[in-house]
């Protein structure tokens, strides 16, 4: 084979590589077959030989090719530079000259940023094409030498072609990317310069992307063009001199180019699969030793690595966060848009610091010594001190995030839609969204296994041999430091997931305030449950969760793959729960539970005997007890002894810590009021004393209280079964008793008439306050008798407050199954009038000669009422149909709770409960109490919180407000609720315990501020 033929059988496209030099032997040209370099295609060839007949019998056919290597070349650069002006005509120039302006600011900072370098390039070529046109003028059609020429060009190329690769092309990459996604004008004007540019002396149509990375692409292929005229050229040659300086310069420029390329690229394209040798001549390679050469491409590989997880921490600002703040319409809600991004992403941003600072420390190493880096262990363990602080807060997040995403898969749509999108993204290389997030976790540990593979190569006298392996301690430290936080962020996601994942039952809303970041998951597992009669269909397995506040009893069900734990009963709370027995021998079920679901059987208890004890049918019952509504024994079994010991353990700590942390958490402490006054005689379940009984120190039950101010001192008013007591407040020894009537059950102060006001024995009475304080019962003074407010009927209570700026007593009598009331208003002159000399008895019921009450209004409600309450311009009538407003002017009731359905499970279950109390606590919303939940409602009367009530633990008898909570009392606790949210934040337990007074004075109304601190419980 020819040399031509030999010449020209390669592809002028085919990179250049250095390993592949033509051999030279005995000053004779032998070209290799293997030789891989720009060469002149044989239509290139045959084009020379037309251009020169005249001498192609003169000329040896190395210098026939070398000047068409050198015709290529030209026309080459010709084509380089002609794209370049093409750039500018088609989309600088357009852009100065658009009106409007398509770059909406900064034009000129815009053009530079993207155009500047490529420009300064472009004239670095045209003056190699000016001064290889003038060669050819000064020589004619053949070009005897060209090395000189070459050399001066690669010099001056050194510095543009670095840097633009380097600096100027990522900037301007950046800058396009961020104009064409964000400016409408310039995509539009983008697309049509593309479609023009062809238009430029028929070239071919690029897009703008391309232009600016012709110079990455151009600079690659001109060292086979130098080498391919190097290699023609006879080594006796004046021009062989020049071309091998050419050749050297190139080679640097050309290593300098692709390490620019390769640190550009940020792991991304081609140059990912890039290693050590790929940049590395053979010639530098074989002056390594084998170790020394496995340590440079270790450092290589965590250079290279490095970059391509900076470039994924960037990737997460630019696929995930921005397109999260600006879609419209949002994929996440804009209230929940921060708390998710925080909760996911967390503080990523400062980890991407971290390590863009570190990456810029080893590239500036890598710049400086390439291709042999003498130490990299400075910037990486300065780096590893920096991060530590940042990825101590970030690891332990991580199933926090992991949770928040799957938990936004399965519940948004729009969010599974974009997560999917992403992956498509160019720079997510088919990973989704939990990859990113996980990406620092596994780092850490690829820092540790390069370092240890770096360290293998490290000879013992290099300071890096010490410094290396306190380096993996330092990065190794991190793991065993975050490992309890994260088992207890793992905790958190898992009870987060759990909270998500528990169903209801129908009816049922339940807030146990698992969202609170004092919230703990203490135990989760499976327990059994014994049938409760003969007719049953088995055994039931059951999953049973145990949180720090609330024990959930619940039965999974699988769907489509995803489990629900739906619960069997309502959520026991800690403060109620006792554990009674974990000691009952074991029993045998005589059938097998198949796992999950029921089977079919007529099991019977059987007694255990010791050689059965082993039998995988065996269960151990453990008994506990639950003081809330609906509550009761309740017996569950574990399938092994052990676990019986560990549900044990857990209930146990999780009571016991639950008591701890309520007592140190108190808004309510109790104070004792009074010991020693109010007794009631053994075993008497009768609240009245026989005749006499009161003589012996027993008063019965207490049943009202009331703190009230007079002569400007505050008493307390005691009621009870057999009469009524008075004494200075916080003085218990100053009571006495002052009224002897049976079956007292209210009483009241209109302290601006000075009366008080007494139900007995179902009737209303009004005294003067004066008569009945002890401190003024040993005056001379003569007080008015005592008058009796309602006629024939009894009345069943009463309630004082003030409506329409009038101060009324409204009572109730009942009739069948109506409600009577009457609204009586006191007459301040008759009140104080003086009553005449000759009433000898301060406190008998005689014929007054003045009426202290005049009827205000009556009004009727055709059901069973119970309570009543004040508001500004109308009263509430609380009744057994509901919740119904009062007009005085307007002759019917008009009921509070109003829903669009009175054919709703809610509407029904708000027509049947018994209504307590309503409370406003905002300007437009009121939470009204039933006696076994709370509802909101606003100001219309239409249910808020998205229709929700809010389960009681325990059935209400009696509601009171203190702001800003509610208390809710039955026999056996007092429930303590903010009023704002309805979470539970105390329970205060008891025996017999009853609400005698509820804070409500004489100007309450529905927003209630008592005008004391004092709230009355009784516990005889």
């Amino acid at each position: 084979m020819s040399a031509l033929e030999r010449a020209t059988q390669f592809d002028p496209r085919t990179p250049f590589n250095e390993t592949r030099y033509a051999e030279r032997k005995h000053g004779r040209l032998l070209l290799a077959q293997q030789l891989l370099v720009i060469y002149l295609p044989m239509r290139s060839v045959d084009k020379s030989m037309r251009l020169f007949p005249s001498i192609k019998m003169d000329f040896t056919q190395a210098r026939i090719i070398i000047n068409s290597i050198i015709h290529n070349m030209i026309e080459k650069e010709e084509q380089y530079v002609h794209a370049l002006d093409v750039l500018e005509a088609a989309f600088i120039v357009p852009l100065r000259s658009a009106s409007p302006p398509v770059i909406r600011s900064d034009l000129e900072g815009f053009i530079d940023d993207v155009f500047g370098g490529i420009m300064n390039i472009r004239e670095c070529n045209r003056r190699l094409l000016k001064m290889v046109h003038l060669r050819q003028r000064e020589e004619g059609s053949v070009v005897s030498a060209i090395g000189d020429i070459m050399f001066e060009a690669v010099f001056e190329f050194m510095s543009p072609y670095p840097e633009y690769i380097r600096r100027r092309y990522p900037i301007a990459e950046k800058r396009l990317k961020d104009e064409l996604e964000h400016n409408f004008e310039f995509r539009l004007f983008v697309e049509s310069a593309s479609r023009l540019s062809s238009g430029y002396g028929g070239a071919p149509r690029f897009h703008l992307k391309h232009f600016l990375n012709r110079p990455s692409e151009h600079i690659l292929k001109l060292p086979g063009s130098i080498e391919a005229i190097l290699n023609l050229t006879d080594p006796e040659n004046a021009d062989y001199g020049a071309l091998e300086m050419s050749m050297k310069a190139i080679k640097s420029l050309l290593a300098a180019a692709q390490l620019a390329t390769f640190q550009t690229s940020m792991g991304r394209g081609a140059t990912a699969k890039w290693e050590w040798h790929d940049l590395v001549s053979t010639e530098a390679r074989e002056k390594l030793t084998k170790g020394e050469a496995k340590r440079q491409a270790v450092i290589f590989e965590l250079i290279k690595g490095e970059m391509a997880y900076v470039k994924d921490l960037e990737s997460i600002e630019t696929m995930y966060i921005v397109p999260l703040r600006t879609s419209r319409p949002p994929i996440i809600a804009q209230n929940r848009l921060d708390a998710f991004i925080q909760d996911v992403f967390h503080n990523y941003r400062q980890i991407y610091d971290h390590h863009r600072e570190l990456l810029k420390g080893l590239l500036k190493i890598q710049d400086k010594q390439h291709p042999v880096i003498e130490s990299i262990i400075e910037p990486l363990t300065h780096a590893a001190l920096e991060f530590r602080e940042a990825y101590h807060q970030y690891i332990p997040n991580y199933p926090i995030a992991s949770h928040r995403i799957n938990e936004e898969l399965v519940n948004n749509p729009a969010f599974k839609a974009f997560v999917e999108s992403c992956i498509r993204h160019p720079d997510a290389h088919r990973l989704d969204m939990k990859n990113f997030i996980n990406r620092p976790i596994p780092r850490l540990l690829r820092y540790e296994l390069l370092l240890k593979a770096m360290l293998d190569e490290t000879p013992e006298t290099s300071k890096d041999f010490e410094q290396i392996p306190e380096t993996i301690d330092l990065i190794k430290s991190l793991g065993k430091e975050t490992e309890p936080r994260v088992l207890a962020a793992k905790e958190k996601a898992e009870l987060w997931r759990l909270n998500s994942d528990l169903v209801f039952q129908p009816g049922e809303e339940f807030d146990m305030d698992l969202s609170n970041e004092g919230r703990s998951l203490v135990f989760s597992g499976k327990l059994l449950r014994q049938p409760e009669s003969g007719d049953w269909n088995g055994w039931t397995e059951l999953f049973v969760v145990l949180f720090d506040n609330y024990m959930v009893i619940t039965k999974s069900k699988e769907n489509e793959g995803v489990v629900k734990y739906h619960t069997v009963r309502s959520p026991v709370l800690l403060d109620l729960l006792t554990l009674v027995s974990t000691a009952d021998p074991p029993i045998q079920r005589s059938a097998r539970i198949l796992r999950g679901r029921r089977e079919r059987a007529s099991d019977e208890l059987s007694p255990l005997s010791p050689e059965v004890l082993g039998d995988s049918r065996t269960v151990y019952p453990l008994t506990f007890h639950y003081h809330g509504r609906s509550g009761g024994p309740y017996t569950l079994h574990a399938e092994s002894p052990q676990a019986r010991s560990m549900w044990k353990e857990k209930l146990e700590g999780a009571i016991s810590l639950r008591k701890v942390i309520q007592e140190s958490n108190q808004v309510f402490t109790l104070r004792t009021l009074n010991a020693n006054t109010f007794r009631l005689p053994p075993f008497s379940s009768n609240p009245v004393m026989p005749g006499g009984a009161q003589d012996d120190g027993f008063t019965g039950r207490v049943t009202c209280s009331l703190p009230f101010t007079t002569s400007n001192r505050t008493f307390l008013a005691i009621g009870c079964a057999e009469g009524l007591w008075i004494g200075l407040q916080n003085q218990p020894q100053s009571v006495q008793h002052v009224l002897q009537l049976q079956l007292v059950t209210q009483c009241a102060v209109l302290e601006e008439f000075g009366l008080f006001l007494i139900l007995a024995d179902k009737t209303l009475f009004a005294y003067q306050l004066e008569a009945i304080v002890p401190a003024t019962l040993q005056s001379q003074t003569i007080y008015a008798p005592p008058q009796k407010l309602n006629g024939k009927m009894d009345v069943q209570f009463f309630r004082v407050g003030n409506v329409q700026g009038r101060t009324l007593v409204i009572y109730m009598n009942k009739k069948n199954s109506d409600s009577i009331f009457t609204a009586l208003e006191p007459i301040g002159d008759k009140i104080n009038q003086t009553s005449p000399v000759g009433f000898n008895s301060r406190l008998g019921f005689r014929s007054a000669k003045s009426e202290w009450f005049r009827i205000y209004k009556e009004f009727r409600i055709p059901s069973e009422s119970h309570d009543i309450l004040f508001l500004r311009m109308q009263v509430v009538v609380f009744c057994a149909k509901g919740l119904f407003i009062v007009h005085f002017d307007e002759p019917l009731p008009v009921p509070v709770v109003r829903f669009k359905d009175t054919r709703l499970p809610l509407a029904k279950r708000c027509e049947g409960a018994r209504a307590m109390a309503m409370f406003r606590f905002k300007e437009d919303e009121y939470l009204v109490c039933y006696n076994e939940f709370g509802l909101y409602i606003d100001k219309r009367g239409a249910p808020t919180r998205q229709d929700h009530p809010v389960e009681w633990e325990g059935t209400a008898e009696r509601v009171a407000f203190h702001p800003p909570y509610i208390m809710l009392f039955t026999m056996r606790f007092v429930e303590i609720r903010d009023i704002a949210t309805a979470r539970l934040v105390q329970i205060i337990p008891g025996n017999d315990m009853k609400c005698i007074w509820d804070g409500r004075s004489l100007d309450n109304g529905a927003s209630i501020t008592p005008v004391r601190d004092h709230r009355a419980l009784n516990a005889q």
